[in-house]
């Protein structure tokens, strides 16, 4: 029976160590120039791969991480299950819900999002396919699609953590961002799993394409289908019946790991298969908030490092790094995608500025263009210079996205909420016990003090309640609308005993309400951060909430938190 050596299985702990060691440090050491952690991940594999280790200590660089051998094959085993797990978080972090309430802006973002920079790089590859790198015997078809869809995701964990850094995450153009790029994330990862099958070399091309996009829509609609539904049923008996968290969690786990073989099997890819598990599970309104959470500490902790780390291990970055393939799919990336996405955001009723804006969010790219890259690099379908090329990509839109988004959105004239909110439109006791009655009754008293009727208020608001929920979490809700005719923005906050389901995430009902109106022809931007960054604070909700008098309230604003 083969096993590993006790030589072998001391090299595999010792090349775990240093990259999950030094992954971890350089990670944390970026963050503190507010820069995404995944950046110093991959520096830290680039120290530790051919690039700096293996060309100045070879011996040393042969030792940790041989090319061949048990060894290698182990660190492969653990780099596969890594890619599987941060998959499972990408896709538990997709809302469907959220995508189909955001109607037509988001739609049209979406859309020209991915339609244009898919077929900028479809084209750039069908033109120039020997420059990007594709060998006489590539297929040029799969590799102009591998190109297209490589270069049309976003990245949805970077664009969150850029809106939430910039105030912007619960603004209408960070909402509209966010659903347009979950929705990138499944479609592009649909295409990209007909491509890995498009690369199957067992089939004839005809019946290949056909069997493989069989194989991955009824994978796809069968697990957020039924398989979603299953879930739904099943989370709550394993949570009645287990411990938790561990019963829960080995569940997602187990269950993530059979769809990834599933999906390897039928000859589409296992992170396709842990990526639909993870939307599958996220959906489920039994997925417990803290449950989530740990998911996300295990995996953003341990694997996602060591995968990110092992980029560095594949090339060598300083001799597989060419100019021209770098610059062109740089280029094409972010026109394509700030272009299309900013488009789509014009044709959705934003204006020029915010539409920019809503393209640079769009072109963060990051971990997904890697992972692809990685899997068409072991498929033999690009060579090592466009491997590097698209790492180098995903890095840069990702460092020069928030910059950019800065310049544009939050060089405006600032509205401060503390300065807009007045004496008549703080109410301390407010009656009803349904979303609606608590909204008419704002709207009541908002409308006449601006000439207005309150039934127009209340239906604008109601609309785009309807489009996306404005339940925030520590029991705050802040439903906000655009109004035609409006001379300058309204700002009502309101409080209620009672608590009201304004469909927050974390599920607790909301006890404070902040009604923001704003013109139609104004960016609600300033308002919705500045009241993000109030009530992200749970000492500053219990201030307001313990305000009786506006006096009161206004000094719990201006107290600063700890």
């Amino acid at each position: 029976m083969d096993h590993l050596a006790p030589h072998d299985v001391m090299v595999v702990f010792l090349a775990l160590a240093a990259l999950l060691a030094s992954a971890k440090f350089a990670g944390e050491l970026v963050k503190k120039f507010n820069q995404p952690s995944v950046l110093g991940e991959i520096i830290a594999g680039i120290l530790l791969g051919p690039t700096v280790l293996g060309h100045y200590r070879p011996g040393v660089y042969a030792l940790l991480f041989p090319h061949t051998g048990p060894v290698a094959l182990v660190l492969d085993g653990i780099t596969a299950i890594s890619v599987v797990f941060f998959l499972l978080t990408a896709g538990i972090e997709i809302d469907l819900a959220s995508i189909f309430r955001q109607g037509k802006s988001a739609l049209l973002v979406s859309s020209f999002g991915m339609v244009v920079p898919f077929g900028f790089g479809f084209a750039a590859a069908g033109l120039f396919p020997r420059f990007l790198g594709a060998d006489d015997g590539t297929d040029r078809l799969v590799f102009a699609l591998f190109i297209g869809t490589a270069l049309s995701i976003s990245a949805l964990p970077v664009v969150a953590r850029i809106l939430m850094d910039l105030g912007l995450l619960t603004t209408e153009m960070g909402t509209i961002v966010m659903s347009s790029a979950m929705c990138d994330d499944l479609v592009g990862w649909i295409l990209f799993g007909l491509v890995l099958g498009m690369m199957n070399p067992h089939a004839d091309a005809g019946h290949g394409i056909r069997h493989t996009i069989v194989l991955v829509l009824g994978f796809a609609v069968l697990m957020l289908t039924v398989g979603r539904w299953l879930i739904h049923k099943i989370l709550p008996f394993i949570q009645a019946h287990t411990t938790w968290p561990g019963g829960v969690l080995g569940f997602i786990f187990s269950l993530t790991l059979a769809s990834a073989a599933f999906a390897e099997y039928a000859g589409i890819h296992t992170v396709f298969g842990a990526f639909i598990t993870g939307a599958a599970v996220g959906e489920s309104a039994h997925l417990r908030e803290r449950t989530s959470e740990h998911i996300h500490q295990i995996v953003t902790n341990v694997f996602a490092p060591l995968f990110f780390a092992s980029i560095g291990l594949h090339t060598n970055f300083v001799t597989n790094f060419h100019p021209g393939v770098t610059g062109v799919i740089l280029g094409v990336a972010c026109l394509g995608k700030i272009l299309g996405a900013g488009w789509g955001a014009r044709l959705g009723g934003m204006d020029m500025r915010t539409a920019i804006g809503v393209g640079m969010a769009m072109n963060a790219r990051g971990a997904m263009e890697m992972i692809l890259g990685i899997l068409a690099l072991q498929a033999g379908l690009i060579h090592e210079s466009m491997f590097v090329a698209l790492v180098v990509m995903a890095l840069v839109t990702s460092l020069i996205s928030a910059p950019a988004i800065r310049m544009l959105i939050q060089d405006k004239k600032k509205f401060s909420l503390k300065d807009i909110v007045s004496s008549e439109l703080f109410l301390p006791n407010l009656t009803s016990d349904t979303k609606n009655g608590v909204l008419k009754e704002m709207c009541d008293i908002a409308a006449p003090l601006v000439g207005n009727a309150p039934e127009r208020f209340f239906r604008l608001v109601s609309e785009r309640e309807r489009v996306t929920s404005s339940g925030w979490r520590a029991g705050v809700a802040v439903p906000y609308a655009r109004v035609d005719g409006l001379l300058r923005p309204l700002v009502a906050i309101g409080k209620t005993e009672k608590g009201i389901d304004f469909g927050s995430r974390d599920g607790r009902p909301a006890r404070l309400i902040v009604l923001i109106l704003t013109p139609d022809n104004q960016s609600q931007h300033d308002l919705l951060a500045d009241a993000g960054q109030l009530f992200s604070q749970k000492e500053m909700v219990d201030r307001a909430l313990a305000a009786n008098s506006f006096v009161e309230l206004a000094a719990a604003l201006n107290a600063p938190v700890k």
